[in-house]
């Protein structure tokens, strides 16, 4: 399994069966990638998969699919900043691959509710926002963390000096202090070979912008 970091709450997973491709939005760098029939695409909100076209497998809501041997809910959740405390606008998604199980958590609020944490399960990789300014910030998705408690944090949605925002993010200095600056491992692309090993203590892992 590969996961690359495109960009805004973009991120790319190859993995045996298929290709998944989290939240392709205007602001991520995805291009052609988004296209053929081994292709799955989630939106945690459904405007992040406008203008995908061909043959990819699309999810924007919530439910649950199965798609070339990979499972995959979608949980309804409170949108982050939403005024309406009851609407359900955003999706935050349980994948269920190769043995692992990945937590998407998107554009939501923190903490999550019991019943969020009980959906998700035991949860080996969490992707999350981290950069503030309309997402969650650094104490937001840290306080996600520590309630999931993941391996493997890929941390998303921050100032990495290439992708354009409307609104300023945050670098990833501040969910590192929140983390105790302990385990965090720089690399460009997150790697996990065919039966090979998680870390043993949770490990954040700030992946640099792919194009």
């Amino acid at each position: 399994m590969e996961i690359d970091y495109k960009g805004a709450n973009c991120v790319v997973i190859k993995d045996k069966n298929a290709t998944l491709i989290i939240d392709p939005s205007d602001n991520a760098s995805v291009g052609s990638a988004v296209n053929g029939s081994d292709v799955m695409v989630l939106a945690t909100q459904p405007s992040y998969a406008n203008g995908v076209t061909g043959d990819a497998f699309i999810v924007d809501m919530p439910g649950e699919y199965e798609h070339r041997d990979i499972s995959i809910r979608g949980i309804p959740v409170r949108a982050h900043l939403s005024a309406d405390e009851k609407a359900l606008a955003a999706t935050m998604y349980q994948i269920k691959t190769n043995n692992l199980t990945i937590a998407v958590i998107g554009n939501t609020v923190s903490p999550l509710t019991d019943a969020d944490v009980e959906e998700l399960g035991e949860v080996d990789i969490v992707i999350i926002p981290i950069g503030g300014g309309g997402t969650l910030d650094a104490v937001d998705a840290a306080t996600i963390v520590r309630q999931l408690s993941p391996l493997v944090v890929i941390p998303t949605h921050f100032d990495d000096g290439h992708t354009k925002y409307e609104v300023p993010q945050a670098t990833t200095a501040a969910f590192e202090k929140e983390m105790g600056n302990d385990n965090i491992e720089r690399q460009s692309v997150y790697k996990l070979k065919q039966g090979g090993a998680l870390p043993v203590n949770t490990t954040t892992y700030i992946l640099s912008h792919t194009k």
